[in-house]
């Protein structure tokens, strides 16, 4: 399969591309600044994604079997301190790759956030809810659903998924990264004690939307995650003790408003039973972990 992945240079696109590359798929990797480094790229292309005609043109020469978008500005504060260039990658660019895809008549796969939602809910959430996001990036990820869905109404998949571990690319943006980071600085960071998420491996979705690009049967919003629940300040203390690193590196604290959603868990059925990869646990995950020593170690 020819595919087309945007944001390859990024925790899950790298992942991704490395996923269907083993699979045997022909990868072309779309990046804005840090070239992709998975091995075995068909090509690795240089543009600005917010750029419609450059997309289009490049779109139309490739002809691809499946178009995957990984590419966002996907933290809140990077989203609120720069909204007019997060509407243009995180609205905008979705919307010109449901028009492309439709018109290539190519598989559509677009990732998403568990931000749509408010955290409130008392019960995991089901993609069959109806989202209400508490900041503005949660609130451009579900204008990007509806915009997907709209404009490439045969064949989408969004795939909501939480935070997400693993190893970036180039060793910084990562959960466990910036926290081993902060520490090696002499901080002690405050994690929400309050705040429940649902953490998952950047691997593990990579094999889940590897499955869904091949899968052309399934189609529509699916949500998946980590098997277990974990507070930020949880996750935390379990990275320390696998890096052996002492817990009290960490500060628990409570979250002051309602910006950051409590709650943010999912109901994974009923794709769970569709597929062949499966949840996996914490402990699992952090067993995929490195630890990037400082240049001056």
């Amino acid at each position: 399969m020819k595919i087309l992945l945007t944001g390859a240079s990024g925790l899950l696109g790298h992942a991704y591309a490395q996923a269907a590359i083993r699979r045997g798929h022909s990868v072309t990797a779309l990046y804005q600044q840090n070239p992709p480094i998975a091995k075995g790229l068909a090509q690795s292309i240089q543009i600005d994604a917010t750029q419609a005609e450059a997309l289009t043109a490049l779109c139309l020469e490739q002809w691809p079997d499946a178009i995957v978008n990984c590419a966002a500005i996907s933290t809140p504060a990077a989203v609120d301190a720069d909204p007019k260039t997060a509407e243009k990658l995180n609205v905008a660019l979705p919307r010109l790759l449901a028009q492309l895809s439709t018109h290539l008549g190519a598989r559509l796969l677009h990732v998403s956030t568990d931000m749509v939602f408010d955290g409130l809910a008392s019960e995991p959430y089901r993609s069959t809810d109806m989202p209400a996001p508490s900041n503005l990036y949660g609130q451009t990820k579900l204008m990007a659903e509806r915009e997907v869905l709209e404009h490439n109404p045969e064949d989408p998949v969004v795939l909501r998924i939480p935070i997400l571990m693993g190893n970036s690319p180039g060793g910084q943006r990562s959960v466990h990264e910036k926290l081993l980071a902060a520490v090696q600085a002499g901080q002690r960071p405050q994690l929400y004690c309050d705040e429940m998420r649902q953490p998952c491996s950047a691997s593990n979705v990579a094999e889940v939307l590897l499955e869904l690009t091949e899968r052309r049967d399934l189609h529509g919003i699916f949500h998946w995650a980590g098997s277990e629940t974990l507070s930020r300040f949880e996750m935390g203390q379990r990275i320390l003790k696998h890096f052996g690193l002492p817990l009290d590196s960490v500060q628990s604290v409570c979250r002051e408003d309602d910006t950051r959603p409590a709650n943010l868990t999912f109901n994974l059925h009923p794709i769970v039973s569709k597929l062949k990869t499966q949840p996996i646990d914490f402990e699992t995950q952090l067993e995929e972990l490195t630890r990037v020593e400082p240049l001056n170690a």
